[in-house]
């Protein structure tokens, strides 16, 4: 029988290699997979680069990663947040590069991938420097700009129920781009608050299909990144 649970975290994520495309599931703190992120850092692949909404915030999650030297480049819409200090920080001084990608495009560039898509048009960058080295055309008289899929060797998302076949469902918000880097990454590995026998889901409830998901793991008391920051906490 199909069980695609891990034991911990630490095992979830011990053969992500160096130089890998993580995809980070979270739109900001919400559906930040903090347990996921921090156990990367402990496993220590180095030379990274990242697909997030954004660059982490304080000094823990994605941040703490960034910060700890992990992280070659991030592809993201948001680089600089409220609270972001650390990445901001090492772009300035040169130590770590940047694609930015406008949100709408982000989310495209990631859906086009899992559904097998290796391009699209849109006009949201036309004009800009965003555009700059890529293919425009011309459609009804309106001018767009290739963009190509975002593809990743993995993916880490958190998710609020899950069973041991990998079927998903996720806390309101906190679904973000979850679903679509599922499908995106050649390995999904999943925090799940809850871990429920195959059948424990309701399948019209079902958000993502086991399919797409290759390990869970189950962190019942999961943090959440603003109350670490709140509390001033950092990591390692």
């Amino acid at each position: 029988m199909i069980n695609k649970t891990c034991p911990t975290v630490a095992e979830a994520v011990a053969d992500i290699p160096d130089g890998a495309t993580v995809m980070v599931g979270g739109f900001g703190a919400s559906g930040s997979p903090i347990e996921l992120l921090h156990a990367l850092i402990d496993h220590g692949a180095r030379e990274l680069t990242v697909i997030n909404n954004n660059t982490g915030n304080g000094e823990v999650g994605l941040a703490a990663l960034i910060g700890n030297g992990q992280v070659r480049k991030m592809i993201c819409s948001f680089p600089r947040s409220s609270q972001s200090k650390v990445f901001p920080k090492l772009y300035r001084e040169g130590k770590i590069e940047l694609e930015i990608v406008p949100q709408g495009t982000l989310a495209e560039r990631i859906r086009v991938a899992g559904a097998g898509i290796p391009a699209f048009y849109t006009p949201t960058t036309v004009g800009t420097v965003l555009a700059e080295g890529k293919e425009v055309r011309e459609f009804d008289g309106r001018q767009y700009v290739l963009e190509p899929w975002l593809k990743a060797d993995f993916a880490l998302i958190k998710c609020e129920v899950a069973d041991r076949l990998g079927n998903l469902t996720y806390n309101k918000t906190a679904r973000n781009f979850s679903p679509l880097m599922c499908m995106a990454a050649t390995t999904t590995i999943v925090q799940a608050r809850k871990l429920v026998a195959r059948g424990g889901i309701d399948p019209e409830s079902v958000i993502t299909p086991g399919i797409f998901v290759n390990r869970i793991v189950e962190v019942s008391e999961p943090v959440h990144e603003d109350t670490l920051i709140a509390a001033e906490r950092s990591y390692p």
